[in-house]
């Protein structure tokens, strides 16, 4: 018989296609000397069907005497190498089967029978056909030298997300990869430059399941608690990885997608095979932020800092031209002319915002001039602007849209109703920014000024103190919550399914119409309707200006995540934390009256009454702007799905990566019973653009000089590379912790309590955190921005305004937050063992 068990040196180029993509590519390896366990593969002729015949068996035999003597009565594993498998067309990833550390004979034949016949299983069959391929079933076998490992992953030579071909993304878990690829451990990710071996960003997980070996076979056991949140590979064990990967790839000639293991400080590959589906390569990080023409300065404050990442298609052109519309409208009422402001109030750099400073001479001239009439327009009515004309009046416009039958209304009207609940919330902000927002500023800058100079003793409180304990609707929202969780609690079933129900499955629960097995019917139709109460109560306040971003009210995830750490007793009771903050409030009231006499205190009490009812309003105002975001969502959803329908997108939320026009063209197409032409393959593109974008730090002001663009000192102090970043102090304390990374709402159930809160900017739907932080880092913010009212709420340091936090700071990372001194330091790359 012809030798149909071929080792992994002998198996020449010209056998290999038949020994499976797997076996050709281990073999491959092999034979140019990469650390490669030795093995040998079973050609497919060495079958009967799925019965090995007795001449291969005989040849295997001899393989496996060869093989102990080599590695020292070893243990064995034995995998698939289908024909199609591990191709550029598919992977086959865990379609086969795989057995591992086998020793006996005996065994040996059972595994390579076992892993021969799963070509018949159904997922096989499911994933072949899916792909069309036929030649899929056609299977030869592969037995290896078992290595025990340590830890274990996948290395990704290119970054699988952004297609970035300098990138490699690592995967890694204690124990075997087994836990990964079956889906049962949340690996470590990093992501490594494959030119430096720098490691530019970890996310160190909670592992808490492990594959282990047992004598003969293997097991999934829970991980030491000590490595649970520990860092599985080190930066130089990182680097020396993707170095061994980058080789592999230059050895192919495309990125690979590889198998590795850790055994004693020493890698092997397991597996090699082409990525599939790795995405174009995405477009550069912007670098280069020109003014556009006829603009000499830009800056990113103001309404800006609601729009803290690069803007969607739909809202840099719908929700733009509503922001400008609206501003210009609000300005000219103050100017009292309708010409001494730029064109475009806001405008857009590499589809970041900037609010545009570009005004002439002469505008400068006459609003000088009008300094006194101006300042009495906008501040006069300033808190009736808002409590008695723009909330009320937005609060109406959208009840009345909810309450017609919009569902039925034409594609075109549909798009004129998104505007006008777009321009609404825009003109509502409007009457914040120029009212209430800026008292609240006023108000709160001159109590602590008088505060600081006439009054305050060495061991008084700071004047924060003042302020602290009043409601407001981001705080009673969190009570609220943390009141669902108390009535959760003593009903053990609904609270067990609760706890052990992952935020996005509950979040589907909400409106089922089964009942969660072992709950009864009226107490679990009693929970849906208490947490949609919340949602419809408090589930409008936005994490971002643009509506492509959900809110909780559609969203709820991120929510009930901090609604199941209440339930299980973590973090600080809202309702405790106020009584104190006012108990501490009040004290110090009463300390200052009983010292200061005369004008003094007249003083005092006159700048601190209008700092205590501005401070809430503003909390309140600023939670209130997303009023017609859940509707307005809907509404774009609405069209998304009609166009879902027409094979014009591929999921109703791509309309958001559409343009206006764009999508008023599709909306009179449909109404005319045409049927639009595809906008879906536009999208990739949009959003890679995007995705860079996002990675760019945009300048905080840009100036154009003589034709020169100027305003890169943030971008500078990034490259410094600087062991300590400044920023504002915003909340008093020190605290040293790892941090926590996040960039919106779907990264919250990232979060764990006692950790570092670093993101571009909170907005009051980020307050649920702060029951989790031991301290807030903010890019953008101050003393007086929510961030910092919160912070010193909760009790706990917050520097804010740093301008590159969350491009410095790595999830994971030990640093230690100065919120006295306005400093973060940066310590270790990685979270020690707890």
């Amino acid at each position: 018989m012809d030798k149909v068990v071929k080792t992994f040196r002998e198996l020449s180029a010209a056998q290999q296609p038949e020994a499976g993509g797997k076996g050709s590519a281990l073999a491959w390896l092999f034979q140019a000397n990469y650390p490669v366990p030795d093995g040998f593969v079973i050609l497919p002729p060495a079958f009967s069907g799925d019965t090995l015949t007795g001449d291969a068996w005989e040849q295997i035999k001899a393989q496996l005497t060869h093989l102990r003597e080599e590695a020292n009565a070893a243990a064995f594993a034995v995998r698939s190498s289908a024909m199609a498998e591990d191709s550029a067309q598919a992977s086959f990833a865990g379609e086969f089967e795989t057995v591992l550390k086998v020793r006996t004979d005996a065994a040996i034949l059972e595994a390579i029978q076992t892993v021969r016949r799963s070509r018949h299983s159904e997922r096989v069959q499911v994933y072949s056909q899916s792909r069309d391929l036929h030649a899929a079933h056609e299977l030869a076998v592969i037995v290896q030298i078992f290595v025990p490992a340590q830890s274990s992953g996948v290395l990704f030579t290119a970054h699988p997300v952004t297609g970035n071909r300098d990138q490699a993304m690592i995967s890694a878990a204690w124990g075997l990869g087994e836990a990964i690829v079956g889906g049962l451990v949340t690996p470590d990710t990093l992501v490594v430059d494959k030119t430096t071996g720098r490691v530019l960003s970890r996310e160190t997980a909670d592992k808490q399941v492990m594959t282990v070996t047992l004598e003969s076979g293997t097991d999934a056991q829970p991980v030491p608690e000590a490595q649970r949140r520990a860092a599985v590979l080190s930066d130089a064990e990182a680097a020396e990885l993707v170095a061994l990967g980058t080789q592999i790839e230059a050895l192919y000639g495309h990125p690979m997608d590889i198998e590795w293991v850790l055994t004693k400080g020493t890698f092997s590959i397991v597996q090699a095979r082409p990525i599939t589906a790795l995405p174009a390569p995405e477009p550069p990080v912007p670098t280069n932020w020109d003014l556009p023409k006829g603009s000499y300065a830009a800056v990113r404050n103001n309404i800006v800092e609601l729009m803290i990442e690069p803007l969607s298609p739909l809202f840099r052109t719908l929700g733009l031209a509503a922001v400008n519309t609206s501003m210009k409208r609000l300005l000219a009422d103050f100017f009292g002319e309708q010409d001494l402001m730029p064109d475009d109030l806001i405008i857009t750099i590499h589809t970041y915002a900037y609010y545009n400073g570009s005004w002439s001479a002469g505008q400068l001239a006459r609003i000088l001039l009008n300094t006194v009439g101006i300042t009495k327009r906008m501040f006069t009515g300033a808190v009736a602007r808002w409590t008695e004309d723009a909330h009320p009046h937005y609060r109406a416009v959208v009840a009345d849209w909810q309450a017609q039958p919009w569902q039925r209304a034409s594609s075109t009207a549909l798009l004129e109703m998104a505007r006008t609940l777009t321009e609404t919330a825009i003109d509502a902000y409007g009457a914040l920014v120029s009212g209430i927002i800026p008292a609240a500023w006023i108000s709160e800058g001159l109590f602590t000024a008088v505060y600081n100079v006439f009054i305050k003793r060495r061991d008084d409180p700071p004047a924060p103190v003042y302020l602290m304990g009043f409601d407001s609707l981001p705080i009673l929202a969190e009570k609220a919550l943390y009141d669902l969780a108390a009535w959760t609690r003593p009903h053990a079933a609904l609270a067990a399914h609760v706890s052990n129900t992952p935020a996005a499955e509950l979040a589907a629960q909400l409106e089922a119409a089964h009942t969660a097995p072992g709950i009864a019917p009226d107490l679990w139709r009693d929970w849906q309707h208490r947490v949609r109460a919340h949602l419809q109560r408090y589930g409008h306040t936005i994490y971002n200006l643009d509506f492509a971003n959900p809110v909780p009210a559609d969203d709820p995830a991120p929510l009930l995540e901090t609604y199941k750490l209440f339930l299980r007793g973590e973090g600080v009771d809202p309702h405790a934390r106020q009584q104190a903050a006012a108990a501490r409030r009040e004290q110090a009231i009463e300390t200052i009256q009983q010292r200061l006499k005369g004008l003094r205190l007249k003083l005092f009490h006159k700048v601190l009454a209008p700092a205590q009812r501005y401070a809430p309003l503003r909390e309140d105002g600023l939670a209130e702007v997303g009023l017609s975001y859940p509707l307005l969502r809907r509404v774009f959803r609405e069209l998304g799905r009609r166009l879902v329908a027409n094979g014009m997108l591929a999921d109703p939320d791509d309309i958001f990566w559409l343009e206006e026009a764009e999508v008023a063209q599709d909306a009179s197409q449909l109404d005319q019973g045409k049927s639009p032409e595809p906008l879906g393959e536009r999208i990739p593109q949009r959003k890679s653009t995007w995705r860079s974008a996002r990675r760019a730090t945009p300048p905080p002001s840009l100036f154009k000089i003589l034709g020169v663009t100027l305003g890169k000192a943030k971008q500078a102090r990034l490259d410094r590379q600087s062991a300590q970043i400044k920023g504002v102090a915003a909340s008093p304390g020190r605290v040293t912790a790892p941090a926590r990374v996040l960039h919106g709402p779907e990264d919250f159930a990232q979060m764990q309590t006692g950790e570092i809160l670093v993101a571009a900017l909170t907005t009051p739907a980020w307050t649920p955190l702060f029951a989790r932080a031991a301290a807030v880092v903010t890019d953008i913010g101050g003393p007086l921005s929510h961030g910092s009212i919160v912070a010193r709420e909760y009790g706990i340091p917050a520097v804010l305004g740093t301008g590159i936090a969350t491009k410095r700071i790595r999830s994971g990372q030990i640093v230690t937050v100065d919120g006295s001194a306005g400093t973060v330091t940066l310590g270790s790359e990685e979270t020690p063992p707890a």
